[in-house]
């Protein structure tokens, strides 16, 4: 990706030194997710085009260098199926990392596929081969789960395992989450997982809302086909007339703020993940809908190693009834990138994955 609604070059690099503790993946799956067309858009500040997208991937292990460990302890080898933590670079040290525990906000956090230039080497997933420097948190794919169930979960399961742990959830709890697209789709099923007693969940299009269903949402609103009033006295009445226990915003709009606040019940929570980038305000009565509500409001920024780990654990035990693979709605090869931008920026399919070595 050399510059913002630019086309995708296909580029031949160098394969790359390794020193002591790196590896080489060979990449079988990435993804095209929000986040890669908002890349595509110049929506994001601080990114040093040209870039190779795609940060969450997973692929075989080509060539290992030294003692290789995975961040839950195992040795692993050549050869070995792996998928790794886009997040790297953290530094340990900052206020963010140690004091305030949110390694997140750490200045010297760096993403694969999003803040790693081109210009370094292989830092992305939109390659047939990835280079994985040391420090690079990585797990074994369990063998019950193949590629395309990872990649089809992808950064939207890593993203709603942190949504879920900010949220607090309590089993019996009515969730509503606001936006159906990878993201939201993962948080419906882990609200599912994790107890929940009703979930309801408003987006758009037609298909995402039957994802929604199969996901575990008990009551979909196209979010193009009613209204803000309408929903409303729907979820109230669904709730005994007083809104739901908690409210899970995945879909980076502005309206969904003001709307989330009022969906939720006095005394409830509000975790806002889907705002990613900069959409513009939201109208909000601080004191008719926070204050008074005496409302809990969390933001979720990215996800953490555990977070990862814990991602896997969910597809290991429940991807046989969980179809996190089918959120991946088509595969691309490198010479169709743009089109999967376009399907992608256009809403025709939830995900595009990536599969570089395919030839059509």
């Amino acid at each position: 990706m050399v510059a913002p609604r630019q086309p995708i070059e296909i580029r031949e690099f160098s394969a790359p030194d390794l020193p002591a503790g790196s590896a080489l993946l060979r990449t079988e799956r990435s993804e095209v997710c929000g986040t890669d067309v908002h890349l595509w858009h110049g929506r994001l500040s601080g990114v040093p085009y040209p870039i190779i997208p795609g940060h969450v991937s997973a692929g075989t292990l080509q060539a290992v260098r030294g003692p290789l460990t995975g961040l839950d302890g195992s040795t692993l080898r050549e050869g070995d199926r792996v998928a790794f933590f886009d997040v790297h670079r953290t530094c340990g040290r900052c206020r963010a990392c140690t004091v305030h525990r949110t390694p997140t906000r750490c200045v010297a956090r760096r993403v694969y596929g999003i803040t790693d230039s081109a210009d370094e080497g292989l830092f992305g997933g939109w390659s047939q081969a990835i280079y994985l420097e040391p420090g690079v948190g990585l797990a074994r794919l369990p063998d019950s789960v193949g590629f395309d169930d990872y990649i089809g979960g992808g950064c939207g399961l890593l993203t709603a395992v942190h949504i879920l742990e900010r949220a607090a959830l309590r089993p019996g709890d009515s969730v509503l989450v606001q936006g159906t697209g990878a993201v939201g789709l993962s948080a419906i099923a882990l609200a599912r997982l994790g107890g929940a007693s009703t979930i309801i969940a408003i987006g758009a299009p037609e298909d995402r809302l039957q994802m929604a269903r199969r996901m575990g949402a008990d009551h979909v609103f196209d979010v193009t086909a009613t209204s803000p009033e309408e929903r409303l006295a729907e979820v109230q009445r669904l709730t005994h007339g007083e809104g739901v226990d908690v409210v899970l915003e995945a879909a980076g709009a502005a309206a969904a703020i003001t709307e989330g606040l009022n969906l939720a019940r006095d005394g409830g929570r509000y975790v806002i993940a889907g705002h990613y980038t900069d959409v513009g305000d939201s109208s909000i009565n601080a004191h008719r809908q926070i204050n008074r509500k005496h409302l809990e409001i969390r933001g979720c920024w990215g996800s953490e190693a555990g977070h990862f780990l814990r991602a896997l654990t969910f597809l290991e035990r429940y991807s046989e009834q969980v179809p996190w693979r089918e959120i991946g709605g088509r595969t691309y090869p490198l010479n169709g990138l743009n089109e999967a931008l376009a399907d992608a920026e256009a809403m025709r399919i939830t995900k595009a994955l990536v599969d570089p070595w395919a030839t059509a």
